[in-house]
């Protein structure tokens, strides 16, 4: 043997061997996504490498039901398209690993992934593969997670897969119904029918609610230079009805010159709880009220602080998993937090820590949402989180730390003055302790302190001022906005945390419900597939199904109902109604579309306006023969000597929906506002529909040389000027790119 060939014989069996010491320390943590997989990576160090399965590479197909009802609902499952190249890798690295540690989360779908991975990978490995999970991303966590694996478990996956066969079978029948009786491409499932149900019920209740007139009467009151406004409780003894102007003047006529006494002071002090740390559906609730996120995106970013945010050299788990029904929290985090507060704000620290109870119902998996570590204050991590970033992790914390620290005492002053023989009061209420108020900024409340009175006592005479009758509608019923149909349906018990965000935005991108100033409004398309849905199946798009089923749902996790029985008893009686009113269901296909009088461009027919998935939309009467279709006019383009119509687009990427010319490029007009059916009188430019909290919807007129204004409030002026000159110069690049 050559020297040469034996130094290449001596480095073969050196590579070999540490090939082999390598694969002996080397094991395959899976996680579900790359920005977790980075943050793990990190805890976990060398020996370790973590990959991303994306979600799931193992599901049922989208282009058949895939449910073999005749083998006890056995689900057909394959590998997701696009995902074949990453599994056979994540098999790849499996069996060049000695070990494999499925991460998962924390859930039934979680548990599901685990599930298929452990079938796809035991193919292709004998290195023993278990399952580990944890509740927030941080060391501590990570490693005890590894110290501590599992096996699967199997009940919870059964529970995934009652649910998703349960689902497909529902959509996968009521759909092809939708296609055959209102319009190809429609489509239905079990939870969100059931969600579109209570918003069209509820724009019913808008709908045939008739506002009635009345009045209240408010008047200015002055002792020395202070002067504060009461209102009117009560008239000769008794609540007043005031149901026009007339009686309200009336009472001023017959009181303005009467001696104004203070007949009565009372003072009442309360404790101030805290409240406890946020679930799902709260955080949900509070980011739609307090910042303005839909439940999509409080969902994203809670995501992001969840897997992972670099924090100088560190990378960080901000908060724990963000899907829970439940505000039980760890005695390590009580520890934490209870220290903090001894550190910062010691006068504030209870004796004992303080426990919330768990809602009726809740599964309890996890810990209620709070930050990993009470020393990242927002303060502290704020260059380096994006503003949602930042206000969302701003309202976990102070929820989390406020919720561990001492009752806050409120004291109300309410004052009763008498003038005649009318009745005015005024209440001002003011922290007489701060306690866990030290902490809230973010969720503070402009009712958490109302008004200042001067000091008075009793039989004090005061002076009057102004006086100030104001006219009112009885408010119907409000819409519901993405934080009061969480709230509802958590308290329906329909759906689950991981859920609510996805009902929502299903809803949205079917174009059952649109979006109007926070407000959910069914479409027209909603309230046809609602009427046909629940007439038709009145015991499966109820509230009460939909309850039931999650609760049957919670006993196959518990192993105390077998999954397929489950399915077994619905599914019979359902396949026999779908079959009926496929028969007997008229067709509703073409009701929707209108004639119109616009000719084709492009054939001289006339267009119909259509109801297509994004919206309505013009499509020449000559399809097939022609494919025309253009976007419906809202209104004349306003600018000199432009002959085209302003139309709805939506930019790329958010897909905000803004209006412009069809002569693009040649003319730039954008609104951000909508047209209305409506010329303004004065200059003849259209109006837009507008929206505020103190006027509400009113209309304006377009142009910002006119100052027409349609609208209840006379004191409005919108910077209509502004308005245009921030759309036309913000917005131009956007249009560009439709």
């Amino acid at each position: 043997m050559s020297e040469k060939t034996e130094l290449k014989t001596v480095a073969k069996k050196k590579s070999a061997k540490v090939s082999k010491t390598a694969k002996k320390k080397r094991t395959l943590v899976i996680v579900e996504s790359p920005a977790k997989a980075k943050t793990i990576e990190h805890y976990l160090g060398p020996g370790y490498v973590v990959k991303a399965s994306m979600g799931h590479l193992i599901d049922l197909p989208k282009s058949r039901i895939a449910i073999d009802v005749n083998n006890n609902f056995q689900p057909e499952y394959i590998t997701v398209r696009g995902r074949a190249k990453l599994l056979k890798e994540l098999q790849k690295d499996a069996k060049n690993s000695n070990a494999v540690l499925l991460a998962s989360d924390n859930d039934r779908e979680g548990e599901a992934i685990a599930w298929h991975l452990n079938n796809a990978l035991s193919e292709k490995t004998k290195a023993p593969i278990e399952r580990i999970v944890f509740n927030e991303i941080t060391p501590v966590a990570i490693k005890e997670a590894v110290k501590n694996p599992r096996q699967i478990d199997e009940a919870k996956v059964n529970a995934q897969k009652a649910r998703r066969v349960l689902d497909r079978l529902v959509g996968y029948n009521l759909s092809p119904l939708l296609w055959k009786k209102v319009k190809n491409g429609l489509s239905a499932g079990r939870v969100q029918s059931v969600a579109l149900r209570l918003i069209c019920e509820r724009e019913k209740e808008v709908e045939d609610f008739i506002p009635e007139e009345y009045w209240t009467l408010d008047a200015d009151f002055v002792k020395g230079k202070t002067k504060f406004t009461a209102q009117l409780v009560q008239y000769k003894n008794s609540k007043p009805e005031l149901k026009n102007e007339a009686a309200v003047n009336e009472i001023i006529s017959e009181i303005k010159n009467s001696a104004c006494v203070v007949s009565d002071i009372k003072e009442v002090e309360k404790n101030v709880r805290p409240k406890a740390p946020f679930t799902t559906s709260k955080l949900q609730q509070a980011a739609a009220n307090r910042l303005n996120f839909t439940s999509r995106k409080t969902m994203q970013i809670a995501q992001q602080l969840y897997e992972g945010i670099q924090i100088g050299s560190t990378r960080v788990g901000l908060i724990t998993y963000m899907r829970t029904d439940s505000v039980r929290i760890s005695q390590t985090a009580i520890d934490d937090v209870r220290g903090w507060i001894s550190e910062n704000y010691p006068d504030d620290l209870p004796a004992e820590k303080i426990e919330y109870s768990v809602g009726k119902g809740a599964q309890d998996a996890h810990e209620g949402i709070r930050p990993t570590y009470v020393k990242y204050t927002p303060e502290s991590v704020k260059e380096y989180l994006t503003r949602d970033q930042l206000r969302l992790y701003s309202i976990i914390w102070e929820r989390f730390v406020s919720s561990q620290m001492k009752n806050a005492l409120s004291k109300t002053t309410s004052v009763d003055i008498q003038a005649g023989d009318a009745l005015f009061r005024v209440s001002a209420s003011k922290l007489s302790y701060k306690g866990f108020y030290n902490v809230i900024k973010t969720l503070s409340s402009k009712e958490d302190v109302t008004g200042n009175l001067p000091s008075l006592k009793k039989g004090e005479e005061l002076s009057s001022g102004t006086f100030y009758p104001d006219q009112h509608f009885t408010q119907g019923p409000a819409r519901y906005t993405d934080a009061s149909i969480v709230k509802t349906l958590e308290e329906k018990g329909i759906g689950r945390p991981s859920t609510y965000a996805p009902i929502i935005s299903v809803l949205l991108d079917r174009y059952y419900v649109t979006r109007s100033n926070k407000q959910l409004v069914p479409t027209q398309l909603g309230k046809i597939i609602c009427r046909i849905l629940v007439e038709s199946f009145p015991d499966v798009i109820n509230e009460k199904f939909t309850s039931d089923v999650e609760n049957d749902l919670d006993k196959v996790e518990q192993n105390v109902l077998v999954w397929n029985g489950m399915i077994a008893d619905f599914f019979g009686p359902f396949k026999k109604r779908v079959d009926e009113v496929m028969d007997t269901q008229e067709s509703l296909k073409g009701s929707l579309d209108e004639a119109t009088d616009e000719k084709c461009e492009k054939c001289g027919r006339p267009m119909v306006k259509k109801l297509g998935r994004f919206g309505y939309f013009l499509a020449c009467s000559g399809f097939p023969e022609c494919h025309n279709t253009k976007s419906i006019p809202l209104a004349k383009c306003p600018r000199p000597g432009c002959d085209g119509n302003i139309v709805a687009r939506k930019t790329k990427g958010r897909g905000k929906e803004f209006y412009g010319c069809t002569n693009y490029p040649a003319c730039d007009f954008i609104t951000h506002f909508k047209p209305v059916d409506s010329v303004c009188p004065k200059c003849g430019w259209f109006l837009v529909e507008k929206y505020d909290k103190k006027n509400g919807s009113y209309k304006s007129c377009i142009n910002p040389d006119c100052d027409y204004l349609h609208s209840d409030e006379e004191d409005v002026t919108p910077d209509v000027a502004g308005d245009f000159a921030r759309a036309n110069e913000a917005d131009k690049a956007k249009m560009a790119k439709e």
